[in-house]
């Protein structure tokens, strides 16, 4: 069972540099990639909140602001593109025996979280180079809400696996607009706790809305929030994950015998 695990974690290892070289040519390259699309949405919603005003913002350093809405956003969109071009049950790779689906989900989802935490830090390491107050009240708070953020977009990222095969057309535009409502609807525009209630409903349906409001109460220690909380993404990840193992299972055991029958 050692020997089993360990070859194991070797493949895994193995297969995740295979992925972080095929996702963006070499991994210098893919995290400065990285570090270029979080430097773009900053400088995009810096510039927007400064004409539009900052009376929505948390009392606090703007640039933590930003970061928990930005940073755990592109997470979970992160994650969600990486295990939905993950290799299926029909994919030629599959024909190798030490290959699975499951491992190459598993692959595809922690070379994008490397990706994703490695420019994260780059990133906040030139912020606090130039001078940037970078305080966060309770760091062991973020754990959680940054850890489900990538985990629910493995979760979504699954079930839109598991449904392309039977319908790729829908799919493509599906996941184009789920990625166009995370813009919208993840609340790193407004914090939670200042929304009208009439709002909450459009918002609270998004497992990365609790994520980006619970970092928020973690990061600032003047915001108080009761129209959040974790439960709701763990349960929503727990879920996702386990019907998308469902249909992997269906779709090893048709789709593939389809394919060479």
């Amino acid at each position: 069972m050692l020997m089993g695990t360990l070859e194991f974690f070797e493949l895994v290892y193995q297969s995740v540099v295979r992925e972080v070289r095929t996702q963006s040519g070499n991994a210098t390259f893919g995290i400065l990639k990285e570090v270029a699309n979080i430097a773009v949405f900053m400088g995009m919603f810096y510039i927007f909140f400064t004409f539009m005003g900052r009376s929505i913002a948390i009392r606090g350093d703007f640039m933590m602001f930003l970061l928990t809405g930005i940073v755990l956003m592109l997470t979970h969109m992160k994650a969600i593109s990486s295990v939905r071009g993950a290799s299926n049950a029909t994919s030629s790779i599959m024909q190798h025996a030490p290959m699975t689906v499951i491992l190459s989900i598993i692959a595809n989802a922690f070379a994008g979280l490397y990706l994703q935490l490695v420019a994260v830090m780059i990133v906040v390491a030139a912020l606090w180079i130039f001078g940037m107050d970078l305080y966060v009240s309770n760091p062991p708070g973020l754990v959680l809400p940054v850890f489900f953020s990538w985990a629910s977009g493995i979760g979504v990222g699954m079930i839109f696996m598991m449904i392309a095969p039977l319908a790729p057309g829908f799919m493509k535009i599906f996941t184009r607009l789920y990625m166009r409502a995370q813009m919208i609807t993840s609340g790193k525009f407004i914090p939670a706790a200042y929304m009208p209630a009439a709002m909450i409903p459009f918002f609270d349906w998004n497992p990365l809305f609790h994520c980006i409001d619970q970092a928020r109460l973690a990061t600032f220690v003047n915001y108080n929030t009761e129209v959040s909380n974790m439960s709701y993404p763990i349960w929503f990840t727990a879920g996702t994950i386990l019907i998308g193992l469902m249909g992997e299972f269906w779709a090893r055991q048709n789709l593939s015998k389809s394919k060479h029958g």
